[in-house]
């Protein structure tokens, strides 16, 4: 297998990452305007994989009027990484 191959093959994996990234991102996003159960499997999960992220987004982006804008911020890096992603494919 060639390295351009190889190259190729490790950025469309980390593309596939980040958009399943994004998607657990809208399901945690969904989950708070719906029902913010603590308990529920699905709630618990979008919420131990997106948080190590969120975190220390939220930590430096102060709340605009009491809405918390780090979910959008991650998902435009998201979607640049993967723009960028794209070019090596």
């Amino acid at each position: 297998m060639s390295q351009t191959s190889l190259l190729g093959l490790i950025a469309a994996l980390l593309s596939f990452v980040l958009y399943a990234f994004i998607v657990i991102l809208l399901v945690r996003v969904a989950f708070s305007w719906v029902s913010p159960n603590p308990t529920n499997p699905i709630s618990r999960f979008a919420f131990v994989i997106t948080e190590p992220v969120l975190g220390p987004v939220r930590r430096r982006l102060p709340p605009m009027q009491g809405v918390d804008l780090s979910p959008l911020v991650v998902t435009l890096v998201a979607y640049f990484l993967i723009s960028a992603l794209r070019t090596i494919q």
